[in-house]
């Protein structure tokens, strides 16, 4: 039997391994990855599932990253992402158990609203993502904008204009 585990309970060459396996050497190139550059992942919204002999067969990190507008202070939020899963389990509902995990614990910290890029057919039906209010974001790469998704937690309005990126701090 297959278990949900908080994801820095895996070893990271663990993690590596099967974000290699499920999305190949050379995904560090993309627009995600883009975003959400130089950040830590978030340990309380990042899981991972593990298989009766303890291997890690998916995990699913969460990021901070901003809204970056022209003028103003950036705008916090989490970005989700990826959801790896490794190949020979795909389409078993192991993603869809760590997208459950990751906005139930959203929910429940009332954290800053989550974002992603991926199909709004079928992160909208399950979770409610979509792309209404990221009509004027833009990304440090190539994107689909109908793929640009978002999703308020805790009711807070999205919206704003600006470039994705790091959520950086001002060091003291």
């Amino acid at each position: 039997m297959s278990v949900i585990v908080p994801l820095d309970s895996q070893p990271e060459q663990a993690i590596e391994h099967l974000l290699d396996a499920a999305f190949g050497a050379d995904r560090h190139g993309r627009t995600a990855y883009l975003i959400r550059a130089g950040m830590a992942w978030l340990p309380a919204l990042s899981f991972g599932i593990v298989a009766e002999d303890g291997a890690l067969v998916a995990s699913l990190q969460s990021w901070p990253v901003a809204l970056h507008p022209t003028e103003g202070g950036p705008l916090p939020l989490i970005m989700v992402g990826p959801v790896a899963v490794a190949p020979a389990l795909q389409r078993g509902g192991h993603g869809r158990a760590l997208m459950d995990a990751v906005v139930a614990a959203a929910r429940r910290e009332a954290s800053d609203p989550l974002m992603m890029i991926g199909d709004p057919e079928y992160y909208g039906r399950f979770w409610g993502f979509s792309a209404e209010g990221t009509g004027q974001w833009a990304a440090p790469g190539p994107f689909e904008p109908r793929r640009l998704l978002a999703l308020s937690v805790d009711g807070r309005p999205i919206g704003g204009a600006g470039m994705l990126g790091p959520r950086i701090t001002a060091s003291a």
